[in-house]
């Protein structure tokens, strides 16, 4: 492969194969997996239920039970004692309660299949992944009219008896808006909208109203959005925001602005530099806010006049308080009208959990916690007083590799042991665990945007570079632990093949889950997916001067002869986000060129994608 004078030799090019039959590559693939096995094992808890979400006239819950490996939907009718929403509501259960109904088994849908997933549209759900739509009776299980194929994650309802959903072009990018009627053909939906610029996709959401659908296209730096009046479905899509490069605007509504001027706006809550706003979830009579300041994440609420009344401005907002000094919060399922917020909360001595507060009285009720968390297992082996024994403690690393403003920047290190057992002598081993991408972590967000800026396109080496010197700051002060491990995944297993061909030396053992390491040539590949879109986050390295800083620090092309520490890569056959192929040749590269007899374990799932196998 040339380019401006330069040349590199791909010598396992050859693992490359987009149809993923070739014999010889499948053998080698095999043969990886032998031999990771040989070394690893797990174990897994069976039972559970989710937290119920009340919506409408019932629960709904998810079951896994012992010996499947899927999950299944189930519902239940609120009975008549709690017509009204209350955060001490408790789901009934037992022979009084009303009867469970399974809506879903998955378990049944996935016979005679390796891969099988199902998706209720979430932000986290891969939009790169294809599937098929079908509409069911919730009562009778009978599907209504023909399923849909070859739909993304994204589908909402428009009305009681049409969809609109989005479907993906040949490099698996969302590209084009659809409407379907229910009971008709496939082949007689509406194409809404078609986005022809490579590198914006396609995204919709229904919000909390339910009176509009937008539509959005966005890039890494640009948004602009369309409605569809559900009302209104015959006169199609219209343009809500324009495109402007470089403005990202996302949309909600609750009847306080006219779609048809959206010039006329009001500030609500005026810009803070040293504040994110990540999130933003309308009720009937709040406004919920999600911001990150500092590192932290925060949940403010804020009471809203009538709709009928206009929205001026809003009154002091109330925070939802924690327990914890550093922790992670975020949105989960709530109602449109009602006052009891749904939220998800979790910290490195916390597992995760599932609260829901009461805005009107500022009450949080725990009403789930993750038993299959780790930090549960943690605590199962330990005395009642165990939550005093797990500490966190907050260290800030002043950075010197680059200044932001006119200072040093902090960088944020979160540490967590027994402290009945961990003495911070430098005697116990350390597992130290980075991302760096999209505003998370170093070359991320937490500490406002110019954070991110300095750690991305021709300042990305900061991202490794940072990390390296936290370690060495554990390392030197001694006042935490010994080097030990190092981890991280995609674009933090990126992270971690750079710091391995930089630093070796800094630990004994590293883990790089599906990890993004042939840096150059995944991005002058425009037909593999998420190439174009990420452009705006890495630039395109047809440009000479980023050719030559990308070579610098992808992994592949900087693999050399030198001694390593014991390393494992994952990576799922199925990965439309990083391709297969990339770890494989970075395997490939170390065993040929490392000098050390340390263990090097490959590990491919052949049923997987980005987020590993479909079972449990």
């Amino acid at each position: 492969m040339e380019m401006f004078g330069d040349v590199r030799i791909g010598n396992y090019y050859w693992l490359r194969d987009d149809s993923r039959t070739d014999p010889e590559v499948l053998s080698y693939l095999h043969e990886e997996n032998a031999y990771t096995d040989s070394i690893m094992s797990g174990r897994i808890k069976e039972e559970d239920v989710s937290a119920p979400l009340r919506k409408g006239p019932c629960y709904y819950y998810k079951r896994t039970l012992e010996g499947k490996e899927y999950v299944q939907y189930c519902r239940r009718l609120i009975s008549d004692n709690q017509k009204v929403p209350y955060v001490h509501d408790i789901m009934p259960t037992g022979p009084e309660a009303p009867p469970e109904h399974v809506i879903l088994d998955v378990n049944v849908k996935a016979q005679h299949h390796q891969y099988c997933t199902n998706t209720t549209h979430t932000p986290k759900t891969p939009k790169e992944m294809k599937y098929i739509l079908y509409v069911i009776d919730a009562e009778t299980q009978a599907t209504i009219g023909e399923p849909l194929v070859g739909v993304t994650s994204y589908f909402e309802w428009a009305g009681d008896n049409a969809l609109v959903y989005v479907m993906m072009d040949e490099i698996l990018r969302p590209d084009k808006a659809w409407f379907h009627v229910l009971g008709t053909e496939q082949s007689k939906d509406t194409c809404l909208y078609v986005e022809k610029d490579d590198m914006f996709s396609l995204d919709l959401e229904a919000f909390e109203s339910k009176k509009y659908l937008f539509v959005a296209s966005e890039s890494k730096n640009t948004r602009f959005n369309f409605y569809l009046d559900v009302s209104k479905l015959e006169e199609g899509l219209k343009v809500l925001t324009p495109s402007v490069d470089g403005i990202d605007t996302t949309v909600s509504h609750i009847g306080a602005c006219a779609v048809n001027n959206t010039s006329s706006t009001t500030v609500l809550i005026p810009h803070r530099e040293s504040v994110k706003i990540q999130e933003i979830q309308l009720f009937s009579d709040h406004l919920v806010v999600y911001e990150r300041e500092n590192g932290l994440p925060k949940i403010i609420v804020y009471h809203l006049p009538p709709i009928s009344e206009p929205l001026r401005s809003l009154e002091s907002g109330q925070a939802v308080s924690f327990v914890d000094p550093v922790y992670s919060a975020e949105s989960s399922g709530s109602e449109f009208p009602s006052s009891i917020l749904g939220f998800l909360y979790s910290s490195l001595r916390t597992p995760s959990s599932v609260y829901d507060d009461n805005m009107k009285a500022g009450i949080s009720v725990l009403k789930k916690i993750d038993s299959s968390n780790w930090s549960t297992m943690l605590r199962t082996k330990l005395p009642n007083d165990c939550e005093i024994r797990i500490k966190v403690t907050k260290l800030t690393y002043p950075g010197a590799k680059r200044l932001l403003g006119s200072g040093h920047y902090l960088i944020p290190i979160l540490i967590v042991y027994r402290k009945d057992l961990v003495k911070l002598d430098g005697s116990d081993p350390l597992l130290l665990y980075g991302y760096g991408l999209y505003e998370l972590i170093s070359g991320g967000g937490e500490m406002g945007r110019q954070w991110y800026e300095n750690g991305k396109l021709l300042k990305k080496k900061n991202t490794f570079t940072d990390f390296i010197a936290c370690a060495e700051y554990l390392i030197e002060k001694n006042s935490v632990l010994r080097k030990d491990c190092i981890e991280g995944r995609s674009a933090g297993g990126l992270l971690i093949g750079a710091v391995l061909n930089m630093r070796p030396d800094l630990c004994k053992a590293a883990v790089a889950g599906v990890p993004f390491v042939d840096v150059v040539t995944t991005m002058l590949d425009p037909t593999i997916p998420l190439t174009t879109s990420e452009w705006e986050e890495w630039d395109d390295p047809r440009k000479e001067e980023f050719y030559f800083y990308m070579k610098s620090y992808s992994p592949v092309d900087n693999a050399k002869a030198q001694n390593y520490p014991n390393i494992l890569v994952t990576e799922g056959l199925n990965d439309t986000r990083v391709l297969y192929s990339e770890p494989a040749k970075f395997v490939a590269k170390l065993r040929k060129s490392k000098i050390d007899d340390n263990i090097l374990l490959f590990k491919c799932e052949f049923g997987a994608g980005h987020s590993s196998k479909s079972e449990r």
